[in-house]
């Protein structure tokens, strides 16, 4: 990408506005919604996160001080957004988080949108037993590639913390399906 500040500038400006943002949901829809979609499941929630993600982002690029990068930035955004999509369900349907979750991995099966198979599918109901910050350390840098280091910038927290989450989060979920054959070599 070009200069990020320049293309910041180009987002805030009037008249450069709507082009730069049309360049941003280029660059960043899939992979946001990809994010999303892996902490909320189901494809019609991770459609309705993505896009509050994105009005908060337009919203608020004003102040968008540059201490990270624009992407980090936006997955930070894009994360809060997720989890409080999430807490909200649990409250109005009066459960805990885990249960909506164990929910929506319920329907996952049937979901046209999903397009994993049998051990995916397990792969994602084992992500489920494992504790929430885990989970998204696991799903970011297992599915989404991110690099530490940005996903330090995007959470908040230190590299090695989560190194350690990850590396924990992998023994666990080794240990679920050291059994199953051709899972267990996913994890090398």
């Amino acid at each position: 990408m070009q200069d990020e500040k320049a293309f910041v500038l180009e987002l805030i400006h009037p008249k450069t506005q709507n082009e730069a943002f049309r360049k941003l949901l280029q660059l960043y829809q899939k992979p946001l919604y990809n994010h999303i979609r892996g902490m909320v499941l189901n494809h019609d929630d991770a459609d309705d996160v993505l896009q509050n993600t994105f009005v908060k982002v337009f919203a608020n690029l004003k102040n968008f001080k540059g201490d990270s990068k624009l992407f980090s930035w936006m997955y930070r955004i894009a994360t809060n957004e997720a989890i409080t999509f999430m807490q909200q369900r649990a409250k109005k349907q009066g459960i805990s988080n885990e249960e909506v979750q164990q929910k929506e991995l319920n329907k996952l099966e049937s979901d046209v949108f999903f397009d994993g198979d049998e051990i995916q599918l397990k792969l994602q109901k084992a992500i489920a037993t494992l504790p929430e910050k885990q989970q998204l350390v696991f799903k970011m840098r297992y599915f989404e590639e991110i690099k530490y280091e940005e996903m330090s910038e995007i959470l908040t927290t230190s590299v090695g913390a989560l190194k350690a989450s990850y590396h924990i989060a992998v023994k666990k979920l080794k240990n679920i399906y050291i059994q199953i054959k051709p899972f267990s070599t996913i994890f090398v």
